[in-house]
């Protein structure tokens, strides 16, 4: 039976490369819908290759040009536009599979529409759980969706443990960070850093918001509260260990001494095929890892002195109730402004830091109260930013 897949946010790094893989398997899948933000162009050309039943942009004037485009091509893919589009298509009964790849807080009601719907359900918008956590994973039980984590280490954790998840034999999840582009940076030269450095990452292929999160060990930070509750343990059961040649993925640590470890090169159709395959697996195009080429493996801990943003994620999720919400929100603003220049590097994480010092952050019932603490967290970053350039 063919698994139709719709894709949200199919025109970014996760997207293209999903439908890579997908296109390498036309016998098992097909698309089904997919989605964008503005890059109406980009979509058109993979709604063409396709063949795509529906496609959705946020943006109503880029919704308009495709649609249009897609006619003259004689294309009968359906375009949807505006945001809660994005939330029809991932809900819509015809779907079965929903790949959630849209970067940021954008991402958290498409994909919990996806969730509701009791869809199969591919993680890579690790937002959706550092903004709204335990309602996110409530969603997953009562709908009896199908969640499988698709960034390479929670694909990884997930390759490690047990069937049935974490179980008394686990004593801990191992992390694994590249260290970004900034490694062996001083504190100094990370004041200097421009944005078309941070957009550099050493090893993987991702775009400006995510790679610059990869330089501040932000990104890190977001995945560890992702972990927590995708696997349902404490802060304190999970490290983070910097390991720059990007091969093991991550790790766990079981309590008899045994550590299993998933590696591979660095390209994300692996986890992507292990997620649209499993419990099987397929062929997903990534290249094959050579050990006569490995010269080592290294490992080191995080330094939390030059990289702050890491472990303001860890006191968010030991804080609890919407304090991650609010690291998030702050975070998505300072990167923003970093990447448009009226922020320097350094101000990512100071921003942060005091967004979360001053930004009521208390637990919430629904949704849209978090949301609403979303909102005014953004607000008070941006407030914080203007201030810093006065």
């Amino acid at each position: 039976m063919i698994q139709r897949i719709t894709v949200l946010g199919a025109t970014g790094s996760i997207g293209q490369q999903t439908l890579d893989v997908v296109a390498r398997h036309p016998d098992r899948y097909e698309i089904f819908a997919l989605t964008a933000s503005t890059r109406w162009e980009r979509l058109a050309e993979q709604c063409l290759a396709t063949g795509a039943r529906f496609a959705a942009l946020t943006d109503e004037q880029a919704a308009e040009k495709l649609r249009n485009h897609l006619r003259d091509a004689g294309s009968d893919t359906e375009v949807l536009a505006g945001v809660d589009a994005l939330s029809q298509l991932a809900a819509h009964e015809q779907a079965d599979t929903v790949v959630a790849a849209i970067v940021g807080a954008a991402g958290v009601r498409p994909t919990l529409a996806a969730v509701r719907a009791a869809k199969r359900v591919l993680l890579a918008n690790k937002e959706a759980l550092v903004v709204t956590g335990a309602l996110f994973m409530d969603a997953v039980r009562d709908s009896g969706a199908t969640l499988l984590p698709l960034d390479s280490e929670h694909n990884a954790i997930f390759q490690c443990l047990p069937q049935e998840g974490v179980n008394a034999g686990v004593e801990r999840l191992l992390l694994t960070a590249s260290g970004g582009p900034f490694r062996e940076f001083t504190a100094e030269q990370l004041q200097a850093v421009t944005p078309a450095q941070a957009v550099k990452h050493p090893n993987w292929d991702m775009g400006p918001k995510i790679s610059v999160d990869s330089a501040t060990l932000m990104n890190k930070g977001l995945e560890f509260i992702e972990a927590c509750w995708l696997f349902g343990v404490s802060p304190s059961q999970i490290e983070v260990v910097v390991h720059p040649q990007s091969v093991v993925h991550s790790m766990v640590a079981y309590r008899d001494g045994s550590v299993l470890a998933q590696m591979g090169t660095p390209d994300m159709r692996t986890p992507i095929a292990c997620g649209l395959s499993w419990p099987e697996r397929v062929e997903s195009g990534a290249q094959r890892l050579d050990f006569s080429q490995l010269a080592g493996l290294n490992f080191e801990l995080p330094d939390t002195s030059r990289f702050p943003c890491l472990a303001l994620a860890r006191n968010a999720m030991e804080t609890g109730g919407t304090a991650t919400a609010v690291l998030n929100a702050a975070n998505e603003e300072a990167v923003a402004a970093f990447l448009a220049g009226r922020l320097d590097f350094m101000g990512i994480p100071a921003v942060v830091e005091q967004t979360l010092a001053k930004q009521h952050a208390p637990g919430c019932v629904d949704v849209e109260a978090v949301m609403d603490i979303d909102r005014q967290a953004r607000e008070l970053a941006c407030r914080l930013i203007k201030e810093r350039r006065c």
